[in-house]
């Protein structure tokens, strides 16, 4: 339906128009009913709808409508297959009809730049490229179904600690590239219906009154054509918000924030022309979730629920598989061991819980799989309530491990250990499970650790076990996922989206992380994640992107589509892969981008591209990926905008970022024309890099030293470098008077006019 929402605005009072920019409850906006404003309901997501039953309690946390419980962002990250997190976007979006919700809460574009951030499970991974790719693949997903989403948290909210006081200060460059980059894919590929501004302070201003990140950046530069809503309590002062660019306060603050944004207006502190754009905007979102509201929506459960499990089995990632112990063979005794293995950690805690539609059990669905459901046989093996080891329990386990032919562990970290609201201290399982684990290994060679955690954990036992399978926070099908892929059902095909460190402290934000008091200092700058590994030259306990099979692929065949470009154009790379073992399987590949050289600090590699190619025995299939400007590009602040230098870069095609297959090289030409200003300071060597300048150099040779007589204290390279980075006042000193202030300032002039021609 076309309206004319100026015409509206104009006919609502200032009372009116303030109260629209607050939510009416916890979970709904204001409507008008004089003027046929409807009020709509925005609910928790992102991995499932968290919509509560009845009255919202003051916190919203109280239970929730049944509803499918998918796989957390984590691990959708973990299938890199963007078909599929768009198809679980979809299922959310019906859903999300079926209850009349107009806007899903999610998804979460935040970097994990610590793997100690307790909120990691909800957020996609350390690298900002497959952040944007995945989120805009779940927004467009939820949105096909006439539903908004409402991208989070913006921005630059890597902590839970002091999250709603806390201040990150980061440099320009770094924010750009690694921390607001996903956000920018997802708004200019996906449009979500909302943003949803974060809880800290971004260096200094709370992101909701942030006009440079709400309106500069996000409206302006980005082009984003919805509304900003608050975080749920997020708004320091309502007017200030408004102001920034913040459309909708969330939740209601009881008249509060109107009254603030009324006074403001009367005072003269805010246009009331910019309240009316806002209100504007706002009404453009309410209009088009009450618009696409589907009566009498319903879904299908059980096709969900497969799906559910479809996503999970992608989402694991087999991280070890000595000798191919995996997949099991179905007439081997297994022993399954271990509290999760019963009682499944499947989500995460805080505002994403599900109360999922039904709940598969690891131990039944493995049972349907073997030979005899007898041949599967469970012990405890350790409480999940506690940390201490429990005898009875150990001595259970060893039994029953000694006497089986395999045993399969379940551990990971209980819910206590990660949620919203409060940050890890450590990445150590809990005490019981890791004694659990030498017990067992001392009476079973065949040990096999299936991972249940929302990030990573350091492993310091892993020679302890043949196989690791990291399960993530499955959602409600990960049992039957986790069946599936150990009896070969199922090939595994999921990769890290993010690096499993040896020990904390090689995680780069490892000594400024949570920052001290509320000020966190993002000093690592752009190295976050595999960047700072490869940098470092650090060996991780498994690499970005790494993830093995039950069979194998070889890669080949790299071509260009060109050589030479400039920045305004693209190549085409392709390659080939060819699935050489004796089961069909899925692998990523992934395109990575190198530099050879640059004027800017740069990381050893980015990844630029991905694709996940299905692959029967022998089959093979070329894989093309498109490449421009911002696979090449850095942020410049100087310049204030992406700058794809000229030179040489490598593709690199690998299946992890540290298994580089193939390699090939295009060379691009910058059109950006700088324009430097040349002063006092400026060297010689920036002189004569700089193709303009360059002949303006040439009658000083004359005024260069002469030495009488070689010396053996002066070499020939040790000259070149004093010339190269030598400023233009040293030769006032050194040109042995030839060099004057007057022939100095009229250089200059020659200098700054050839650059401006």
């Amino acid at each position: 339906m076309t309206r004319d929402l100026n015409k509206l605005v104009a006919e609502m009072t200032l009372e009116e128009k303030a109260g629209l920019c607050s939510g009416e409850s916890f979970w709904r906006t204001k409507g008008i009913e004089r003027l046929g404003i409807p009020s709509i309901m925005l609910t928790d997501g992102p991995h499932g709808l968290r919509k509560q039953a009845g009255e919202a309690d003051h916190l919203g946390l109280n239970k929730s409508v049944p509803a499918t419980c998918f796989p957390s962002a984590a691990g959708l990250a973990s299938t890199w297959n963007r078909s599929l997190v768009q198809r679980v976007g979809e299922a959310l979006g019906k859903e999300s009809q079926a209850e009349q919700v107009g806007v899903l809460l999610g998804p979460g574009a935040n970097i994990k730049r610590s793997p100690l951030c307790g909120r990691n499970f909800e957020y996609f991974s350390e690298d900002p490229y497959l952040t944007g790719e995945l989120a805009t693949a779940h927004i467009t997903g939820v949105q096909s179904q006439g539903v908004g989403t409402s991208l989070k948290h913006f921005a630059v909210n890597n902590q839970e600690h002091r999250r709603m006081t806390t201040n990150a200060v980061v440099d320009e460059r770094t924010m750009r590239e690694i921390y607001l980059t996903g956000f920018e894919m997802a708004v200019k590929q996906a449009q979500p219906w909302t943003v949803m501004s974060a809880y800290n302070r971004l260096n200094g201003e709370y992101c909701s009154e942030n006009e440079r990140l709400l309106t500069s950046i996000l409206k302006r530069e980005w082009g984003h054509l919805g509304i900003v809503v608050s975080d749920w309590g997020a708004v320091n002062e309502a007017d200030a918000s408004v102001a920034a660019g913040m459309e909708l306060e969330m939740p209601s603050s009881s008249g509060i924030g109107s009254a603030k944004i009324i006074q403001a207006v009367q005072a003269g502190r805010l246009a009331e022309s910019v309240l009316d754009a806002s209100v504007e905007r706002l009404l453009g979102v309410i209009f088009r979730a009450a618009d696409g509201c589907k009566e009498d929506a319903t879904y299908d459960q059980d096709e969900h629920h497969a799906l559910a499990r479809e996503t999970a089995r992608e989402t694991m990632v087999l991280l070890k598989n000595d000798n191919g112990l995996l997949p099991l063979r179905k007439e081997a005794k297994i022993a399954v061991i271990g509290a999760l293995a019963a009682t499944m950690r499947y989500q995460g805690g805080g505002s994403s819980h599900v109360n999922p539609t039904r709940l598969d059990n690891a131990v039944v669905e493995m049972s349907k799989l073997a030979s005899l459901p007898s041949n599967v046989s469970y012990a405890e093996g350790y409480e999940l309530a506690s940390d201490d080891s429990n005898e009875q329990l150990l001595a259970e386990a060893r039994a029953l491990a000694a006497v089986s032919d395999v045993a399969v562990l379940f551990i990971g970290l209980p819910d206590r250990y990660e949620s919203e609201g409060y940050d890890r201290q450590h990445l150590n399982l809990p005490a019981n499970q890791v004694e659990l684990i030498h017990e067992l290994a001392a009476v079973q060679p065949n040990l096999i650790a299936v991972l249940s955690n929302g990030a990573p954990i350091v492993m310091p036992w892993l020679p302890k076990v043949k196989a690791v399978l990291e399960g993530y926070l499955g959602g409600q099908a990960a049992g039957g996922a986790i069946a599936d892929l150990l009896f070969g059902e199922a090939n595994p095909s999921g990769k890290l989206a993010e690096t499993f460190p040896v020990s904390l402290k090689h995680n780069p934000s490892h000594p400024y992380f949570p920052g001290e008091g509320d000020r966190v200092e993002y000093n690592e700058g752009i190295f976050v994640g595999y960047r700072f590994y490869d940098a470092k030259d650090i060996e991780p306990l498994f690499p970005f992107g790494h993830g093995l099979s039950y069979t194998t692929f070889a890669y080949s065949a790299i071509e260009v589509s060109r050589t030479e470009m400039t920045d305004l154009e693209t190549v085409e790379v392709a390659v080939t892969v060819t699935n050489t073992g004796e089961r069909r399987g899925q692998e990523v590949v992934q395109l990575y981008v190198s530099a050879v050289g640059s004027s800017m600090i740069k990381p050893e590699k980015e990844l630029k591209g991905f694709a996940k190619v299905d692959l029967g025995p022998g089959e093979r299939e070329t894989v093309t990926f498109t490449l421009g400007k911002r696979s090449f590009a850095s942020y410049n602040p100087e310049l204030a905008e992406w700058e794809a230098e000229t030179g040489a870069y490598r593709i690199l095609i690998g299946r992890s970022s540290r298994e580089i297959e193939l390699e090939t090289a295009v060379h691009v030409v910058s059109t950006i024309r700088k324009t430097p200003v040349y002063h006092r300071n400026t060297t010689l060597g920036e002189l004569m890099a700089e193709p303009r300048t360059a002949p303006i150099l040439q009658h000083l040779q004359s005024m260069a030293p002469q030495s009488a007589e070689p010396s053996d204290a002066v070499s020939a390279d040790m000259m070149a470098a004093m010339m190269r980075d030598l400023p233009l006042r040293a030769l006032l000193s050194f040109s042995g008077g030839a060099m004057t202030e007057e022939t100095l300032s009229m250089l200059l002039e020659q200098f700054n006019a050839a650059v401006k021609e």
